[in-house]
């Protein structure tokens, strides 16, 4: 008999006639039009950015369906009336013409939260400051391995609320989930990933803590059936067991847990423990990930599926695992020196931990938007771990005086240089590097300075790098 998903049946049965606000018009939202058309609803678009910066493929189809749409600055002005909003990540839920709205009736949601509130399937969800995206296709890849339909979606670029309709019970979603996504959530996923909590996006949040709490919602929502995967080296992750409803299981790459996943590092191997006893799973030489960090996914990656594939699977998906691009990703070898395309490092942690990856003399290529970071920690890294840096971008300042600072700490001096471009910056890195070297890409900073996104910038490097 062929499966019903009577949840998405009702839903649809809801929205015939409904206004409906989408707020944002980016990737995940233009599916939506085309759903929403069919179902008989009607549609109004708000955007924060003029015509001309829409996708022309969304300005298509709002044409097609005659769709009413406001943009620009005060597009918020004309939110009202409506009976389900539907908001983009960017669009905060604390903006004051969607708090007036929700207060005046409207249901706030999102692509995602539909997705976990009508989705029939097992439903996973990864969070964190850093790690997501490898962890969330690694995640995948796992669950493939062992013959499983996996939807793979959220903040990983892939809208699928338009799939929901595909699901069946045995299947698998698998979320990465920002904050922006998570602050007003209120379902939780089956099985829940915290990677870890650092500071970051509090040019966007309110508050450090705010940022936390919309962390927690990956879990909060969760019962006892529901299993919580968390990060035991982290201090703020490691506080959130006490408020699981559920299981959880934790990972290390600095403690001999009792219990959960470790990556020792006096063997170099990823481990799991139960009740003290250590079995070893994988060396990281039979991996193609490198650094700490990835090794730490794979941890977590192997403890979010424990519950439902085989380990000698998993462990098979790990060791072809390729990894995910522009994170780390290895570009091209030119003259015996090693190129690294890590733009998805768009905070300080992740380009600490993406130095900490190379043993060879790094040549970093750094900054680009400012979030409002503190960069103390990544000036020490990069004054610990690297030979030449080359800034480019608006936070170009606030990295050299970190980067200098710690310099006079450790007794150490660098050839600093900035430019205009990141053109220039592969040129110059090119005449600087020495066979052996490693020449990476990990900003320490958001791409909206000069590039749509984290995307556009690491292709526009291994553009620049293949021309050499």
């Amino acid at each position: 008999m062929e499966y019903c998903n009577e949840k998405l049946e009702e839903f649809n049965r809801f929205i015939v006639g409904k206004r409906i606000a989408i707020i944002g018009m980016g990737v995940s939202n233009i599916p939506l039009l085309d759903y929403f058309y069919e179902k008989g609803a009607k549609v109004t678009v708000f955007d924060n950015r003029e015509i001309e910066r829409i996708d022309e493929t969304a300005i298509g189809k709002m044409e097609q369906y005659h769709v009413t749409y406001f943009f620009g600055e005060n597009n918020l002005e004309h939110l009202k009336g409506f009976d389900l909003i539907f908001r983009s990540p960017s669009a905060m839920p604390f903006m004051k013409a969607i708090e007036e709205e929700v207060q005046r009736g409207a249901i706030l949601t999102s692509e995602i939260e539909m997705v976990l509130k009508l989705a029939p399937s097992h439903t996973i969800g990864i969070t964190g400051t850093e790690g997501k995206t490898t962890t969330t296709s690694l995640i995948s890849e796992i669950l493939k391995k062992a013959g499983y339909t996996c939807f793979l979606g959220g903040n990983i670029g892939k809208p699928i609320f338009t799939q929901i309709k595909e699901m069946k019970p045995e299947d698998f979603v698998v979320l990465e989930m920002s904050s922006f996504q998570l602050m007003d959530m209120d379902v939780s996923p089956e099985v829940s990933l915290v990677t870890n909590i650092y500071p970051d996006h509090l040019n966007v949040h309110r508050s450090y803590e705010e940022y936390q709490e919309a962390k927690k919602n990956i879990f909060h929502y969760q019962n006892q059936e529901g299993t919580l995967v968390l990060n035991h080296d982290n201090d703020i992750t490691c506080s959130f067991a006490k408020e699981a409803p559920g299981k959880v299981i934790f990972f290390s790459s600095k403690e001999k847990l009792q219990n959960g996943y470790i990556y020792d590092e006096v063997d170099e191997t990823i481990k799991y423990c139960e009740d003290g006893v250590r079995r070893h799973l994988l060396h990281r030489k039979e991996v193609k990930l490198r650094g700490v960090h990835n090794y730490e996914n794979i941890c977590s990656a192997l403890a979010v599926t424990s519950k439902f594939v085989d380990i000698e699977t998993a462990l098979t998906a790990v060791k072809e695992f390729n990894g995910v691009e522009h994170r780390l990703e290895f570009v091209r070898e030119l003259q015996g020196v090693k190129w690294y395309n890590d733009s998805i490092g768009t905070s300080p942690a992740s380009t600490i931990a993406g130095l900490h990856a190379f043993e060879e003399n790094i040549i970093l290529l750094a900054g680009g938007s400012d979030k409002g970071l503190d960069y103390k920690e990544v000036g020490e890294a990069i004054a610990e771990k690297v030979g030449t840096l080359i800034l480019c971008g608006p936070t170009s300042e606030k990295i050299e005086e970190a980067t200098k600072n710690a310099l006079v700490k450790q007794g150490k001096a660098m050839p600093i240089y900035h430019t205009n471009q990141l053109e220039e910056s592969v040129k110059l890195a090119r005449e600087k590097a020495k066979e052996g070297d490693v020449v990476l890409l990990s900003p320490a900073s958001a791409s909206f300075d000069a590039f749509k996104n984290f995307a556009e910038r690491g292709e526009k490097f291994k553009k620049f790098v293949n021309e050499l």
